[in-house]
């Protein structure tokens, strides 16, 4: 029996656009506190993870609500979307680490469960590609808990730049820069 991806176009439709709509928000947050992102590598590092997760998710969606193609493009699709999201991912916090900057809310459970997610995406996709239509919901259900961890990545992100404002950091891009004394309201 052929899967029938027109059952998930709802799916698509809501993480796609609460993807977007959250990369926008984390990008304004963002340029408001740029000063605090660019001094601190985990913050450099765990703002480009939750752009390019909220991106991975907006595009898989857009790719997934292509019409008429089968479910094996749709893998295939999944397959190398999750696995750039995945690589940028591990890639940032291995960078984040070896800086060593404020390492905020930077621990062993937030990088296996970034992985995990993604990985479950790829199982999902490989089962799609297979032809097992388990794979959609397997792929969905990572999606969500993916989704679930940008948002709670992306509230570390704020209260990291927060906490971490004032503290320099040797490593920044702007190291030695004098910060601006704050002038009132």
């Amino acid at each position: 029996m052929p899967l029938d991806l027109e059952q998930w176009t709802d799916f698509f439709i809501l993480v796609g656009t609460g993807s977007a709509t959250l990369a926008g928000l984390v990008f304004v947050a963002l340029t408001i506190n740029l000063r605090g992102v660019a001094h601190d590598a985990t913050h450099r590092y765990r703002a480009i993870n939750m752009l390019t997760g909220f991106a991975s998710i907006f595009l898989l969606s857009a790719l997934a609500l292509m019409g008429r193609q089968p479910a094996v493009a749709l893998g295939v699709e999944w397959l190398v979307v999750a696995a750039l999201a995945l690589a940028i991912n591990t890639y940032g916090y291995v960078q984040a680490f070896r800086l060593r900057s404020s390492l905020y809310a930077l621990t062993l459970i937030r990088i296996v469960g970034g992985s995990l997610c993604y990985l479950a995406q790829l199982v999902g996709a490989v089962l799609l590609i297979c032809g097992i239509g388990v794979g959609t919901t397997v792929g969905a259900i990572a999606v969500v808990a993916t989704f679930v961890y940008l948002i709670s990545g992306s509230w570390l992100l704020i209260l990291g730049t927060i906490t971490t404002a004032d503290a320099p950091v040797a490593d920044s891009p702007i190291a030695g820069a004098q910060k601006e004394p704050h002038r009132g309201p």
